[in-house]
């Protein structure tokens, strides 16, 4: 079977539709053939895949070929059964007749002898030529196809379809499709089973001797082909999947040594994507095929049906493992392949990978997931192919123009050396080639000694870094290559100078390495004073005795390449410096922008770091400073300040080239802001020498410099800083600085954020003097200016260095990790500075709560009491209101408030102690000016009493009261106001202002009032203690005292009215004579007087309505200002001058004969309503004639006024009125008034009064009801309609 190879190959070049062979047994193929082709492709045809489950196919390809084409016909029986998948897949025999008898005597016969072979899948279709017009034609027609139906159909199966030439119908393609479909199902199914059955058998036979996995490889990739050719790419892919796991265990299988391959001219170009490279006869190898060109071809066949499936991303990923795991397979043959074959493959298969799926990718795929996996697989093939690039030529001598990154770094130096079984040598016709090599380093240096060994060193100078920077370049090789090379050389007897002299290089320069790791002394001893100058011949200096130098290492490398390489466009990108730049730029450009489409964003990043390199290396600085700035943001964000440190130089540099000042700056702060131990200190120092130059120069462009890195702030430990609502104040704050030297600031302003309102904005507070930053911690104040009330945290510190303004945002961590001063992001901002609500800062209060003397000077005590604020420089503004007015012929006095139990209750918020307090207290005087008065210095933190004399002033005189209805005097008339305003604070920003209201009894502080009440010093009430028969009355006078001290009563007399004598004494003077008399306070005393009722003339009654008598009181007063009333300032201690108190009583004359009765009648009913009229009526009589009674209010026009309330009542009558009333003695008569209830309940009722009479000539009898009941309403239906 393995002989088939070639053709089975040639088949299945040529095989790529299924075939459907046409049976034309009445020569009918000319004329259906156009409209049998039109139905190909299928369309949505229904078959099964190797599990036997429904699949819809799109569009399956199909050829129809006559059973008489030679394509059909040539085929010999073995080849049949071999290829099966070639046979046709259904058969159409295509007949027409329009005899009856024609059709069974020679029609059917033949049909049976067709469609006798049970493996083949057919259907008649019957074409009817029969013109619609002609009856009996299409009647026969018909006929013919129904007997064809019946011998030729079943009813398992309908294998007859009728094709009319002169009309056919869409439903009898539909029915052409489904039978083409059906029999291609059918016959798909049928092969399917016997493939797999055959597999089955020979995988049975695996471990037998007979067993050969050239055959094995033919049925399954036939299976395979088969459904390729049906479109069943799944089952096709599945089947190639199987058939690598097999030819790998195959390939496995300890035995007999294989020859692997890869050793044919042009095997350096990877074969993924062209299965039909060479020809599989050309690489079976026994009964299997060579490794090498093999496993190629099915990986290609496995691409193939990847890219019909519509799979970029498992393109990509099945390729780059592939590739991964195929490099491994090639370093395990290494040595018998050509040289550096194994990268160059990796590099053309990289490519090819990269390149198929450029060209059909259009860039969308069905979720952001799988694109981004498939550009990080992109990704990773174009990163491949770079590092393998880079090694190749590193060992063509373009190491020393290979960026020295850490990426490249991380990539080259963990790469291995080629292996070959003999490193290469240099051609005899190179000496030219290797003197050019020499040249082109910047240094080379001849050594020879011990043993007579000569080796050359080169060394290329690193570039020096911006700064004068030096850093040990990272290593770009596993391995010495000098020694590796020299070390796979045959024969060599003797060991190599590297191996000699213990050298490692590390980036290929060789001395660099040398000098790092060997004592100056040993260098100087092992080195020759001369170099090599001139041509050399080759064949004897390349000898087996002496090992090979760099630079011809480097050029044998490059001869031997040139042997390994076929690709014209890989041999043209290492053939000068310039088209490496190029490729090398464009591999990395393609794996930094992948990267940036993936999850791995980070690679393309630091990629773009290498692409930065190459660009500053050709001058493009622009470009370069953009790639090295997102280098730096990303190493930055992650932290990697050793790679920062790398990174950052190169990009101040492009920077200053550029002439980008503020990026130039911003670089060098950065630089100074990273870890001390990654820049020596005179490096650092240079750092700021930058920023402080341009500082100090005129920009072009200045800019705000961010310095967040570099200078941090924080508030002072400890509690923040209080100020009360409008108060300045002084912050401290540490910063600190980063610099390596002391650095000045020519100013510095600081803002404070409110943590309460967002909508607050931010406060700044300046500095304009100079600071002078020292490395490490700085203490630096501020002046605060008055603030809003809340808690402020520090927000962005700015200033100036030279003519440069910085911010920074930063904010250092204060403490120790394990105290409360430690700052971080996790814990919420510490505030340093709390600006207190508004609240009292001084509480001033009256000193005394009891009443003073009125129309007498006292002392008005005001207690200051500042709440933990000093009034130090308060000025205090006193304006008293009306009918109050201080005595300025008086000193104002300020004391110490000294309360025992005030002193232990509020002692905490005193800022000194009492006896502290005691000590500095001094008793001062003051003179009131414009009605202000400065408080001392002594009095701005204790609380203090201020005296000052005042007298409140009031006209009216005391009235007495009846012991009956005793009324005292309203605490309104005592009240008097005082407006106080107290100017105080750092800058006498703070105003407290109130007024003082003064009454009795109530203290009330801030926004109520405070009041003292002034008041007369006694109250009196009077009564008639008894009435002798001789008319005598004894008038009993009650002196009740009203202030807080004690009252001596030296003498008292009453001045009567008219209508009243004094009995016996004609001074008034009081029965009683112990006098002096002492009132204690809140105590009550009663003198007696004797009066008598004076007879008077009928026409002087009316003055003695109108007149009241007086009752004078001479008294002295002994009391404490600090209590309440006290003796008036005016009245010296030793004086006797005594005090005139006034006050009028009203004595009436009895009533003891009345001349009229007034009288209620009662209501006919009691049923009063809410909103009925009802009458109301009084009856009025006289109860003497006017002769025995002569008064002139007793005429006969009487006076009546009906009262009552409004909100109850509504009077529909006359409220007032005259009434005719006879002189004679039972004169009446009755008033009627008509009122309306307004509301419910028990009301008081209307009152009838006489205003004419006096109501000592008027007797109520009976007086009328207190209470009447009134019921609610009626209920209305005027508006209720039925349910």
């Amino acid at each position: 079977m393995a002989n088939y190879l070639a053709q089975f190959q040639a088949i299945k070049s040529s095989s790529d539709r299924l075939v459907v062979s046409v049976e034309d047994v009445s020569d009918l193929w000319p004329s259906v053939k156009e409209g049998f082709e039109a139905r190909l492709p299928l369309k949505k045809a229904c078959l099964n895949n190797k599990t036997r489950n429904p699949v819809y196919v799109e569009n399956l390809p199909a050829e129809f070929i006559l059973t008489t084409d030679a394509r059909l016909r040539s085929r010999f029986p073995q080849e049949q059964y071999l290829f099966w998948f070639r046979e046709p897949y259904a058969t159409v025999v295509l007949v027409s007749c329009e005899d009856l008898d024609e059709f069974k005597t020679i029609l059917k016969p033949r049909l049976k002898l067709i469609v006798q072979n049970e493996e083949r899948e057919w259907f008649i279709v019957y074409v009817s030529k029969a013109h619609p017009s002609n009856d009996q034609a299409t009647k026969m027609a018909k006929k013919v196809y129904a007997r064809l139906e019946v011998d030729f159909s079943s009813k398992k199966r309908e294998r007859c379809c009728k094709l009319d030439l002169n009309g056919a119908d869409a439903s009898f393609w539909e029915d052409f499709d489904s039978k083409i479909v059906e029999s291609i199902r059918n016959t798909l199914d049928r092969r399917v089973q016997f493939y797999e059955e055959e597999i089955r058998k020979m995988s049975e036979q695996r471990l037998m001797p007979v067993w050969n996995f050239c055959n094995f490889f033919i049925l399954k990739e036939s299976l395979a082909f088969m459904f390729e050719m049906a479109h069943l790419h799944e089952d096709s892919l599945r089947e190639y999947d199987e058939l690598e796991l097999c030819y790998t265990e195959t390939v496995n299988t300890p035995g007999k040594q294989k020859d692997f391959g890869g050793l044919e001219q042009g095997d350096d170009q990877a074969a993924l994507l062209k299965p039909e490279f060479k020809p599989l006869s050309q690489i079976v190898q026994d009964d299997s095929f060579r490794e090498f060109e093999f496993r190629q071809y099915l990986f290609a066949c496995q691409l193939k049906l990847l890219f019909k499936l519509g799979r970029p991303v498992e393109v990509v990923a099945r390729g780059y493992s592939f590739i991964i795991s195929f490099s491994k397979t090639l370093a395990l043959h290494e040595k018998f392949l050509p040289f550096c074959l194994r990268e160059v493959w990796v590099i053309t298969a990289c490519l090819a990978i990269i390149s198929s799926i450029s060209s059909i990718y259009d860039g969308e795929l069905a979720a952001p997931d799988i694109e981004k996996e498939f550009y990080r697989f992109q990704g990773d093939l174009y990163s491949l192919c770079r590092v393998k690039f880079m090694r190749l030529a590193y060992m063509i001598g373009y190491g020393v123009e290979i960026e020295k990154s850490s990426v490249n770094s991380a990539s080259l130096s963990m790469l291995p050396w080629p292996k070959p079984a003999v490193w290469p040598s240099v051609p005899a016709d190179a000496s030219a080639e290797v003197l050019a090599k020499e040249k082109a380093n910047k240094q080379y240096i001849d050594a020879i000694k011990d043993n007579k060994i000569r080796i050359m060193i080169l060394q290329a100078n690193p570039r020096m870094k911006h700064f004068n920077i030096q850093r040990k370049p990272l290593p770009l090789e596993p391995s010495s290559l000098l020694r590796e090379a020299n070390r796979r050389r045959a024969s060599l007897s003797v060991g190599n100078a590297s191996e000699l002299l213990d050298v490692r290089p590390t980036d290929g320069s060789g001395l660099d390495g040398y000098q790092r790791f060997s004592p100056p002394s040993k260098i100087y001893a092992s080195t020759m004073p001369r170099t090599y100058s001139g041509p050399v011949n080759f064949e004897s200096s390349v000898s087996l005795d002496r090992p090979m130098r760099l630079s011809e290492i480097h050029v044998a490398a490059e001869h031997a390449l040139k042997r390994t390489i076929t690709d014209p466009d890989l041999l043209k990108s290492l053939s000068s410096l310039e088209e490496f730049e190029k490729k090398y730029m464009e591999l990395t450009k393609g794996a930094a922008d992948n990267y940036h489409h993936s999850w791995w964003k980070r690679h393309g990043v630091v990629l773009d770091g290498e692409i930065a390199a190459l660009c500053f290396k050709n001058g493009n600085y622009d470009l370069a400073a953009k790639s090295y700035e997102k280098v730096c943001a990303l190493y930055a964000g992650e932290g990697w300040q050793d790679l920062l440190a790398e990174v950052l130089p190169n990009l101040a540099e492009c920077q200053k080239i550029l002439n980008d000042e503020a990026g130039y700056l911003s670089s060098c702060v950065r630089l100074l802001s990273l870890e001390n131990g990654l820049f020596l200190t005179k490096e650092r120092q240079a750092f700021q020498s930058e920023v402080v130059h341009l500082a100090h120069r005129e920009m072009k462009h200045p800019v705000p410099l961010d310095v967040s890195s570099l200078i941090t702030f924080s508030g002072n430990p400890g509690p923040p800083l209080e100020l009360c609502d409008g108060d300045p104040g002084t912050l401290s704050v540490s910063v600190w600085s980063g610099f390596p030297d002391d650095i000045t600031l020519e100013s510095l302003s600081l803002t404070l954020m409110a943590t309460f309102n967002a909508d607050e904005g931010v406060k700044t507070i300046n500095s304009s003097d100079a600071h002078i930053l020292k490395p490490g911690r700085n203490v630096i104040t501020l002046d605060v200016p008055p603030q809003k009330p809340g808690s402020y945290v520090l927000g962005v510190l700015t200033g100036q260095i030279g003519n440069l303004g910085f911010r920074s945002h930063s904010f250092s961590k204060g403490g120790p990790l394990d105290t409360d001063d430690f700052m971080s992001y996790e814990k919420p901002t510490r505030p340093v500075l709390k600006v207190l609500k508004p609240r009292p800062l001084v509480d001033i209060a009256a000193a005394v709560s009891s009443a003073l003397l009125m129309n007498e000077i006292q002392w008005l005590g005001l207690i200051v009491k500042p709440i933990k604020y000093s009034l130090k420089g308060a000025l205090l503004s006193i304006d008293t209101g009306p009918g109050l007015m201080i005595d300025e012929s008086h000193m104002i006095e300020i004391d110490d408030h000294v309360k025992p139990m005030e002193d232990k209750v509020h002692a905490d918020e005193l800022d000194i102690t009492r006896e502290n307090a005691i000590s500095t207290v001094e008793f001062k005087q003051f003179v009131l000016e414009n009605g202000k008065i400065a408080l001392p210095d002594w009095a701005s933190d204790i609380t203090t009493v201020l005296w000052f004399p005042v007298c409140a002033i009031d006209d009216r005189m005391a009235v007495g009261a009846s012991a009956d209805c005793p009324q005292r005097q309203s605490v309104v008339d005592g009240m008097r106001t005082i407006a106080l305003k107290l100017e105080f604070g750092a800058f006498r920003n703070q105003i407290f202002e109130r007024q003082l209201l003064f009454f009795s009894f109530l203290i009330i502080v801030y926004k109520m009032t405070i009041a003292v009440h002034f008041t007369d010093p006694f109250h009196v009430t009077t009564r008639v203690s008894d009435k002798c028969n001789d008319g005598t009355l004894l008038l009993q006078v009650m002196i009740h005292s009203q202030v807080k001290a004690t009252l001596y009563l030296h003498d008292a007399w009453l001045d009567l009215q008219p209508g009243f004598v004094h009995v016996g004494k004609a001074n008034g003077r009081p029965v009683s004579g112990f006098f002096p008399l002492v009132i204690s306070p809140s105590s009550t005393a009663g003198i007696l007087f004797s009066v008598c009722i004076e007879s008077m003339p009928f026409g002087d009654q009316t003055e003695l309505l109108q007149t009241q008598s007086i009752l004078n009181i001479m008294y002295g007063i002994s009391g404490e200002r600090t209590n309440g009333a006290h003796a008036p300032s005016s009245l010296k201690s030793e004086s006797n001058e005594k005090l005139h108190f006034k006050v009028a009583i009203a004595l009436q004359r009895p009533v003891l004969d009345p001349c009229v009765a007034v009288g209620f009648i009662p209501f006919s009913s009691d049923c009063l309503r809410v909103g009925q009229l009802v009458s109301m009526k009084w009856r009025v009589e006289r109860l003497k004639d006017m002769e025995a009674s002569p008064s002139s209010s007793c005429n006969d026009e009487v006076l009546y006024e009906v009262d009552a309330n409004p909100e109850i009542w509504m009077i529909a009558g006359r409220k007032r009125g005259h009434i005719s009333l006879s002189n004679a003695r039972g004169s009446r008569i009755e008033i009627t008034v008509t009122c309306m209830p307004l509301i419910s309940g028990h009301v008081r009722p209307p009152h009838l009064g006489l205003p004419g009479l006096g109501d000592e000539n008027i007797s109520c009898n009976p007086a009328g009801p207190h209470l009447v009941c009134v019921l609610p309403p009626t209920l209305s239906s005027s508006y209720c309609s039925p349910a």
